[in-house]
């Protein structure tokens, strides 16, 4: 290992070509000399090495003779998958545990060992399933992970993933979100082969973690991750024995509930009965699974000057569980992003696949959420039952350009055939088939043409093993199939995530300044980008400016919804859970006329430290400049203030930028 590490070293000082063909070429060449195993030289294992003689062997590493911007190149040389960090930020993809679904969709894969709509080999789902569906367990196996593999995890995305978040007990929201906040607070970061919980998650399925003889073979386990296993072990949900694979989570009843699923014997919310309702650890577990708003506020607080910060909070709904008061509580919660199942926005469609949802119910849940202020990923599918391919780019088309919609980011992804969903018995009678590869890359190509400047495509695929997959798109690679073909059309394409510049380094002398204005039912959108002369995008802000119209109905369907619920708590008398209705009764202020929002603010480049310098768009004050130029628009608009729909770990940032707190928002004055 440190052969390699000095030639690694060496080429970077005399300017040497190093790109990962190289690097491979190195480590070949020494697994040959040493006669070992190659793979014990990969890649993967090079920056725990790194990281392993800096901090316990300091002489040794001092030998290397390595200078700050020496050790920022190398770092870049050896980290995994840099696309990972390269939106400025790195990623926590958690998953809540199984429940039962309010919705029945056609489409919707139902696994009873997971939360409706996601499988057990998907990656976030195996990891979950290890952790037995603990956040704090999540959080802490996935910084392990990507501190091993080089990214900076000072700025976090925590993204809740798990099927309608309204549909679990509000005790359990909050409990979920207080040990989110509480792992990063901990600096819950272990050593891979020291935690035999986080072991099979230093990589994403497939690839080894690191030897147990290796440099991180002495770490510890964090007491936080100690004191959760221990727990779960009291309550039967994980063996003591064999604490990477739990088993009680799922008893063995459930083998059985999923055949029934599968052959059209039992929906989902009945297994769910069967498999869980009489298993004591399950309900040994929910019962210590809840917190207090004061207990998530403290977190919160922490989280503001932690060293690992939420920049951005993202929960998963459907749009009939979206209302005022549900966003007001999960803004509480600390959530700026909703992601959310549209699926369709033709009604035929949306009734001939089970969703139970009216168009209208998704038009106002977008703009509820715009007037609140959250960022909005809807899902949209494709090749659904009762759709064709030129109906599908029309629908596309009315959901990227209508008033109505318009969102803010976009999982565009093909209808893919699961055994366990309804849609089997429409596959075998005939009414429904997956488009032909050409056909289905042909309508993505039109849709990402059709996605207007304001917009990402953040995902094409699901993350299903193609074992899993019936019928439809088994490939990949969908996506770059997609922008091959979009590349040789020679067409624009708008869409954000075409034109990121990722992992490339800009200077801020080569951007000029845009803003894209759009209507939407609720209010005047303002996006302001940063561009370099090709398009390529460096930085953006989401400026919304409410319709005073739409703002005074919207507090007077609050205040209303206020006084029916204070009514229901006196009536109720001191009953009821202390934790949450108390807490809650609390009066925040939320909107009012006369004040713009601020829905999203990001720069691009590689995730940098917080305080530190990088050559990438960040730390440039271009998310500075952005901020000082949409409050001078809202201004000019006659707005009098302005608020953020700022993170946990953004308060500090706002509040140097002249921003105070306010209610479920920071505000400044204009």
């Amino acid at each position: 290992m440190e052969h390699i590490i000095e030639q690694i070293l060496e080429m970077l000082r005399t300017g040497d070509e190093l790109d990962d063909r190289v690097l491979v070429k190195l480590i070949h060449a020494e697994a040959r000399r040493a006669g070992g195993d190659k793979r014990a030289f990969a890649k993967r294992r090079l920056l725990p090495f790194y990281q392993h003689v800096k901090r316990d062997e300091p002489e040794r590493w001092k030998g290397w003779g390595i200078s700050p911007e020496l050790e920022e190149r190398l770092l870049k040389v050896l980290r995994m998958k840099p696309r990972r960090s390269a939106s400025g930020v790195a990623t926590i993809t958690v998953i809540t545990k199984p429940w039962p679904c309010s919705g029945s969709c056609l489409f919707c894969p139902s696994d009873i060992r997971m939360p409706k709509s996601y499988l057990a080999d998907e990656p976030a789902c195996a990891r979950a399933e290890q952790a037995c569906f603990d956040p704090y367990l999540q959080v802490s196996a996935r910084l392990t992970a990507l501190s091993q593999m080089g990214h900076a995890t000072d700025k976090i995305e925590l993204i809740v993933l798990g099927g309608t978040w309204s549909d679990y007990p509000r005790d359990y929201q909050v409990w979920f979100m207080t040990e989110l906040f509480r792992a990063l607070n901990d600096d819950a970061v272990a050593g891979v082969a020291a935690n035999p919980l986080l072991r099979g998650f230093a990589e994403d399925a497939g690839h080894d973690s690191v030897r147990a003889d290796g440099p991180s073979a002495d770490a510890s386990v964090p007491p936080g991750v100690a004191r959760r296993r221990e727990q779960l072990c009291r309550c039967g949900l994980m063996s003591a024995a064999d604490e990477a694979h739990p088993r009680a989570l799922v008893p063995p009843a459930a083998r059985a509930a999923q055949h029934a699923i599968d052959e059209g014997r039992m929906s989902y919310n009945e297994a769910f009965r069967q498999v869980y309702g009489a298993n004591d650890a399950w309900g040994d577990a929910a019962a210590w699974q809840r917190a207090t708003f004061e207990q998530l506020e403290r977190e919160q607080r922490r989280n503001e000057t932690a060293r690992h910060r939420v920049v951005g909070l993202v929960i998963e709904t459907r749009p009939d569980a979206i209302s005022p008061q549900a966003l007001a509580l999960i803004r509480r919660m600390g959530a700026t992003k909703i992601q959310m199942g549209v699926q369709s926005v033709d009604q035929e469609t949306l009734d001939a696949n089970g969703r139970g949802i009216q168009v209208a119910q998704i038009g106002r849940a977008f703009s509820l959420l715009r007037l609140f202020g959250f960022k909005i990923h809807a899902h949209f599918m494709v090749n659904l039952l009762g759709a064709t391919p030129e109906g599908d780019v029309l629908d596309y088309q009315r959901f990227a350009t209508a008033d109505a919609f318009q969102p803010d980011e976009v999982k565009l992804y093909p209808c893919a055939l699961i055994a366990s969903s309804r849609l089997s018995e429409r596959y075998e009678d005939g009414s429904w088939r997956p488009y032909g590869e050409d056909e289905l890359v042909d309508v993505l190509t039109r849709d990402v043409l059709a996605t207007p400047a304001f917009t990402r495509v953040s995902r094409m695929i699901r993350d299903f093993s193609s074992k899993d997959i019936v019928a439809g798109n088994k490939k990949p690679n969908l996506r770059q199939m997609v922008e091959d073909r979009l590349r040789a059309s020679n067409e624009r394409v708008q869409e954000i995530r075409f034109r990121e510049i990722a992992t490339s380094e800009v200077s801020p002398g080569e951007l000029r300044f845009q803003v894209v204005p759009y209507e939407t039912s609720t209010t005047s959108e303002r996006f302001l980008q940063w561009v370099t002369s090709e398009g390529r995008i460096a930085g953006f802000l989401r400026l919304s400016l409410p319709h005073d119209d739409a703002v005074r109905a919207l507090v007077e369907e609050l205040a209303g919804a206020a006084g029916q619920t204070g009514r229901r708590d006196r009536d109720a008398g001191a009953g009821g859970d202390e934790g949450i209705s108390a807490s809650w009764s609390k009066p925040m202020p939320v909107v009012a006329p006369g004040e713009a929002m601020i829905r999203e603010v990001h720069v691009y480049g590689m995730a940098a430290r917080v305080g530190e310098e990088g050559s990438a768009a960040q730390h440039h004050g271009l998310g500075r400049n952005l901020v000082e130029r949409a409050c001078e628009m809202a201004r000019e608009a006659g707005f009098a203030r302005i608020n953020v729909i700022s993170a946990v770990g953004t308060r500090e940032y706002y509040r140097h930028l002249g921003f105070y707190d306010h209610g479920l928002y920071q505000q400044r004055r204009l």
